[in-house]
């Protein structure tokens, strides 16, 4: 076998290890038609494996679902929104590691893997992310009764970017997409340019947005009393999205009277997923189970 044969074996290796098609999930295209907002191109989907499992290019969005034992099951489903810039997917560090440590507290895990923005496969750049969120939820609603999953406790998550789009889902939702709550992890919030994370929204929106696009995604400003109930995360000392952004999305959400726990930490810095071996931080999890079996 020559080397790139061998390296394409171990790449294989790689990312079943890396849990994009775990033995233990099971993997589902959220949409069973034709794919909305989709340019037909010669893009071709990449998944890079370092530290961490890197999706680049999603063509066709998925979703892997990750079920605890019946007897440990508490009805809740979270899907999860990986983090990246709009540009990957941290499908690993910000997604399978997060939907196991969920299946551990009895929690239905939903890892979604959804379109990047991107000017060659989507006709509008800002609609992709979002379209494969709200269809997501509706998918797993579909499902929910043999998944053993309560329709009404179908909760939306994302890490940084992946929490802007989580968000998101949760201020622009449609009468059958609606999250019954979301968890927002060090969240990019707001699309202004004196808090937003800029890759992010050059991604998103382009490199010169409007004002009603912008306001349109700074998702602090499309709460209202309808929005779900939020847990909130974030380190204070992080340089990449700034704590600001969920103080912003905190105090939109006390303003409406919509329930809301925030936690900050003074440090983790950016990206921190379930940070292991960082007290206290590694906690949150607990927090954030504690927090989710108290909602109604």
């Amino acid at each position: 076998m020559g080397k790139f044969g061998i390296f394409s074996v171990l790449l294989i290796i790689a990312v079943f290890s890396y849990g994009l098609f775990s033995k233990n999930s099971t993997l589902l295209p959220i949409w069973d038609g034709a794919i909305p907002n989709y340019k037909p191109s010669n893009e071709k989907e990449e998944s890079v494996v370092s530290d961490i499992l890197r999706i680049h290019k999603v063509q066709t969005p998925t979703i892997e679902v990750f079920l605890p034992p019946k007897r440990n099951a508490t009805g809740q489903a979270v899907i999860i929104c990986p983090g990246g810039g709009y540009g990957i997917l941290a499908y690993n560090w910000e997604g399978v590691d997060v939907a196991k440590a969920l299946n551990a507290k009895g929690i239905a895990a939903i890892v979604l893997k959804y379109r990047l923005p991107s000017p060659q496969s989507s006709l509008e750049l800002h609609k992709s992310p979002l379209l494969d969120g709200l269809q997501a939820i509706k998918k797993v609603r579909e499902n929910a009764t043999e998944w053993g999953i309560d329709k009404q406790k179908v909760g939306i998550m994302g890490f940084s970017a992946g929490g802007h789009l989580a968000s998101t889902i949760g201020t622009h939702y449609d009468k059958d997409s609606r999250p019954d709550f979301m968890i927002l992890i060090y969240p990019v919030i707001s699309m202004q340019k004196d808090i937003t994370h800029l890759g992010s929204r050059n991604n998103l929106l382009g490199e010169t947005p409007s004002t009603t696009l912008i306001n349109q995604y700074s998702n602090h400003l499309q709460v209202n009393s309808s929005t779900p109930p939020t847990f909130l995360l974030h380190a204070a000392d992080d340089q990449v999205v700034v704590v600001e952004n969920s103080i912003r999305m905190y105090q939109a959400l006390v303003e409406h009277k919509v329930p809301v726990e925030m936690h900050l930490y003074p440090k983790g810095g950016h990206g921190f997923g379930l940070a292991i071996g960082k007290e206290p931080l590694q906690k949150w999890p607990d927090l954030l189970t504690d927090w989710m079996a108290q909602l109604d």
